[in-house]
């Protein structure tokens, strides 16, 4: 599997790479959840590039957090949280984005990106789609639980997923 994978903040020359991430763990985890014209159309890792483009750059985005787990030179996940959209939720960060690679699943890539881009002692919110008993289940191990609200976006079935704050670790 080569050398033991690193995480750290994105940075703007990592786009082109996390958009191709993106698309690949989209195409991993949503075949048969998702349209696969959506999965498979050649506009999609360019969208997924201005996305991150954006995303890094755009001073709306500031409040972001983003990080990148690579080995060797090549990423092989990406994550990024937020500020919530709606000005009234319970939580202090919102979890938007955390895909690794289906090979590396199981490495600790995919809560060291968690821990890059969410403090324990925040609380936090995110959609995970439904089913998808595998990211559910990863979740509930870092302490979220579903609240009970579903939506339907792009024809796939997502809940949320809530974690209060956690308290510090005694040092």
């Amino acid at each position: 599997m080569g050398s033991p994978p690193t995480v750290r903040p994105a940075q703007v020359e990592d786009v082109a790479q996390m958009a191709r991430v993106h698309v690949r763990c989209w195409q991993e985890t949503y075949r048969g959840l998702m349209s696969d014209a959506v999965l498979d159309d050649p506009g999609f890792p360019t969208l997924r590039e201005r996305f991150w483009t954006a995303a890094l750059t755009d001073e709306r985005y500031r409040g972001n957090r983003s990080a990148v787990a690579e080995r060797d030179g090549g990423l092989i996940g990406i994550a990024m949280s937020g500020p919530p959209l709606d000005v009234a939720a319970g939580w202090q960060r919102q979890l938007y984005v955390l895909y690794v690679y289906a090979a590396d699943h199981g490495t600790g890539v995919g809560p060291a990106l968690l821990r890059a881009v969410i403090d324990p002692a925040e609380s936090a919110a995110l959609w995970v789609a439904d089913p998808n008993p595998r990211a559910q289940a990863f979740y509930r191990r870092h302490g979220f639980v579903a609240d009970g609200t579903a939506l339907v976006e792009d024809g796939v079935r997502e809940i949320r997923m809530v974690r209060a704050a956690r308290e510090p670790s005694p040092v």
